[in-house]
């Protein structure tokens, strides 16, 4: 069995165009790996030349991943070619690694970022993001995985002037009748129902919104918070039909301009402007201008508004 010791020469292999750095690999993973004590996962220490060595022997990390001996030594000096997804998320979740250091050890090992979070719910918004929604004139807010609201300005607080800005956007997007509106009740002559928020809910918002939710849903299928969104759905006699025949496949709204019922400022359009936090991944940040007017200007005629083929 190869000693932990041996320092393999710093070897770079390419897979799809990427480098994959083995030395790269060695460092994060023996770095983390001496930072776990093996008391606390009832294994005894092993005594190297008369000291006690540091942190966890490969052979150690082969019994607590219950994988054949030399796996993880192979992995580690980066003789193992292509491991599986299942193999280094165990390893992640061994070692503590967070998330920023489980996007390299995929880059590192697979030459390719990593298809979901280490963790479900992984990650807390860096205080500073608080600070720049804040500071910012447009709408402004920040979902977590499930779509919860964690922090949003004053200025989107005023789309919704007598509740105030609900617990989850995704459930509001696509079942509250204050963003959808109302059906026209066709046992009273000349009724067109109510309108919501997100004028077009049906043919513009609603193929839009739902394919995020299958998205959410396949990235994270025990997550409760979506899970219960989906079950009502289904459900809901608008969004069911809706849901069960599929959508756009388009998974994030960014870039998109779409109209919109402001309750105090009346019809236009919002510019949608999504992004991520890198140290929180599939928290979404978003920054929504509002331009008044029935028709939208000259700037935003060049995006996408409506589903092609």
């Amino acid at each position: 069995m190869m000693a932990d010791n041996i320092i393999f020469p710093a070897r770079r292999h390419v897979i799809l165009g990427i480098f994959l750095d083995a030395a790269a690999l060695q460092k994060l993973l023996r770095t983390h790996r001496s930072l776990i004590a093996p008391e606390v996962h009832g294994l005894q220490r092993p005594q190297r030349q008369g000291r006690r060595a540091a942190g966890l022997t490969q052979q150690q990390m082969d019994e607590l991943l219950n994988r054949s001996a030399g796996t993880y030594g192979r992995l580690e000096t980066g003789r193992y070619k292509n491991p599986s997804i299942d193999l280094l998320r165990d390893v992640a979740l061994t070692l503590a690694l967070n998330e920023q250091e489980w996007t390299a050890l995929c880059r590192y090992a697979r030459g390719e970022d990593p298809p979901s979070t280490l963790r479900p719910r992984s990650g807390q918004v860096v205080p500073g993001w608080f600070d720049v929604i804040h500071g910012i004139s447009h709408m402004a807010y920040i979902t977590d995985p499930s779509y919860d609201l964690v922090c949003h300005n004053e200025t989107f607080a005023g789309l919704f002037p007598d509740t105030g800005p609900p617990a989850n956007m995704l459930r509001w997007m696509l079942l509250d009748d204050k963003a959808r509106g109302t059906l026209p009740n066709p046992d009273i002559p000349g009724d067109h129902g109510i309108p919501g928020a997100l004028t077009g809910w049906r043919d513009i918002w609603a193929p839009y919104l739902l394919p995020q939710l299958s998205a959410a849903r396949a990235l994270m299928p025990d997550d409760p918070v979506l899970a219960a969104i989906e079950h009502d759905v289904r459900a809901d006699p608008r969004t069911g039909p809706l849901y069960a025949t599929g959508c756009a496949t388009q998974v994030h709204p960014d870039g998109h301009v779409r109209p919109l019922l402001h309750p105090t400022l009346g019809p236009g359009w919002v510019a949608i402007c999504a992004a991520e936090p890198l140290s929180s991944p599939n928290f979404r940040v978003m920054i929504v201008p509002f331009y008044p007017g029935q028709t939208r200007g000259r700037h935003l005629a060049s995006t996408a508004l409506t589903l092609t083929t």
